[in-house]
């Protein structure tokens, strides 16, 4: 391919992950990112601010992930004098480190590729 491509510019493979239903998306990256801040904020609402993301748009994710989830991902607990939260499960856990794995995975595939290619 490289024979094929104008000398001068830059180019480079790029890609993005995702495992999905022949409905919905069920993990990517922004997914993936969701759940770490969740984990790390111990609350939705914390860690779509952080995000940039409205609270519903995550809660709507959050809700998803859980509904194809075999176990739920994320576990909430209502407001009140304690104030809510929202913890990932052990599965959920689980999930943020295989997802990072495989992640890892596919770009030293671009990277390889790239290499190969380009």
């Amino acid at each position: 391919m490289k024979h094929l491509l104008r000398p001068g510019l830059n180019f480079r493979l790029n890609g993005r992950l995702w495992v999905e239903t022949n409905d919905d998306r069920y993990m990517g990256i922004g997914r993936l990112e969701l759940l770490t801040q969740i984990q790390a904020q111990g609350s939705i609402s914390k860690a779509a601010q952080q995000m940039g993301m409205s609270y519903k748009r995550a809660w709507d994710l959050v809700s998803s992930l859980n509904a194809q989830s075999g176990r739920p991902l994320v576990s909430t607990q209502a407001g009140g004098k304690r104030g809510g939260g929202a913890e990932v499960t052990a599965e959920g856990q689980q999930m943020i480190q295989e997802f990072q794995a495989l992640q890892e995975r596919f770009q030293a595939f671009l990277r390889a590729e790239e290499a190969r290619l380009l």
